[in-house]
Order: structure tokens, then sequence, then C-alpha cells
């Protein structure tokens, strides 16, 4: 089994054993092979790529192609523990809606993003004057399949107007290394924590919930 991204990995341990997981736009099947197979859980995928398609079939896991943007009528109201979009917020088209859906289908969603906001985001559009590219945003700007790029505050701000609980944000300090997880910066305790985290991440995960009434 291939080595997660350090997020997956946040993800996976969030995630309780025997749980009801649905992995929207879960790509090769990677994180949701070994919810499975590791967690036990009773997983399912949502891809649209053919590609991701197939890679999923090859790994013998439970997938469907559908495009989320499109919402997820085929699923009933609290069917999953947990639904999870990790990487893929910023391709898609219609993220509030998104949102709405997974809480209707799940229990909790667990969301993990690229964060625009980064310092290294910053610096590069400030002193090249041109859209930046990274390690977690590697693509032009003409041919870049991510549509709806933000930072963790904008989706904190989101998450307010959407009446989202937000359980815990875990920013991550790497992208892939695992003992860097945490932000420990001599910065932090001059910032405010959402200003440090939407500093100092370059990906952050969420775990959410519905507000009770």
């Amino acid at each position: 089994m291939h080595k997660l991204r350090i997020d997956q990995a946040v993800i996976a341990e969030l995630v309780s054993k025997e749980a009801r997981v649905l992995d929207l736009g879960c790509g090769d099947g990677l994180l949701l092979e070994h919810l499975i197979h590791r967690k036990h859980a009773r997983g399912f995928g949502v891809e649209i790529s053919h590609e991701g398609v197939h890679a999923c079939i090859a790994r013998g896991l439970p997938v469907y192609q559908g495009d989320i943007d499109q919402g997820l009528s085929d699923h009933h109201d609290d069917s999953f523990d947990y639904v999870i979009l990790s990487h893929t917020l910023q391709a898609i088209h219609r993220p509030e809606y998104v949102l709405k859906e997974m809480l209707r289908v799940g229990k909790k969603i667990i969301v993990s993003f690229p964060n625009f906001g980064h310092w290294r985001v910053r610096l590069k559009l400030l002193l090249s004057g041109r859209m930046p590219r990274t390690r977690l945003l590697p693509y032009r700007w003409y041919n870049t399949p991510y549509i709806r790029l933000c930072t963790i505050l904008d989706f904190e701000d989101l998450c307010a107007e959407l009446d989202i609980h937000i359980l815990r944000r875990i920013p991550l300090a790497a992208q892939d290394h695992p003992a860097r997880r945490t932000i420990q910066h001599p910065l932090s305790q001059w910032l405010l924590p959402g200003t440090t985290a939407n500093l100092l991440a370059p990906v952050v995960v969420f775990l959410l919930e519905r507000k009770t009434p």
C-alpha cells in the first residue's frame, strides 16, 4: 500500500473504526483503501474522472463515477458517519452546495485543502506580480483545475455563513513530513490563532458538523 499524503494520514486518524464513510473526489482510491483495510470502514467513493474510477476498481474498491457539483441525491440523510472531501474543494464549482449536501448525508464531514493564504504564496505574488506556483499549487493560471482557491480564514467565514460548526481545525506545517504536522514557529506567540494558521500552514484539515438548533 502506497504512503498517504500527510493530510490523508490526518484524515484517517479522525475517522473512527468501522465507520460508514463516503469519500468524494476519491481520486485513485488510496485514502479509501486505507480506511477500508486499516480502519475496517464501510466505505464508498465518488470520482468524476475515468482514470480515477478505473484505478479504484483496480484496487477492488466500491466506487461510482459522479459529479459532486450535481449533489448527492443517491444518498439519504445521515447515511454516513463521515463524508470526506480531501484536496478537492478547490476544484469544485459549487462549494456551498456541496458542503450542504455533505452535511445532509453525513453526521460529520472532513475537508482538506491547500491554503492560498500561506506566506510563500503571498510572497511569490508580491515579488513576481504573477499567480504563484508552489508544490501544492503547481499549475499555471491558464491550465489549472483549481477554480476555487481560498485561505483558511475564507473557509471559516463560509462555515459561519452556512452555520457549520468547526469541531477541529488542524493546520499542517508540511505536506509530506509527519514530524512537522503542527505549526511551531516563533511568530505564533505574536499572532492570533487563526492568523497564525492562515499565514504558516500550507495545507489544513477541518472536522465539521451541523450546528444544533
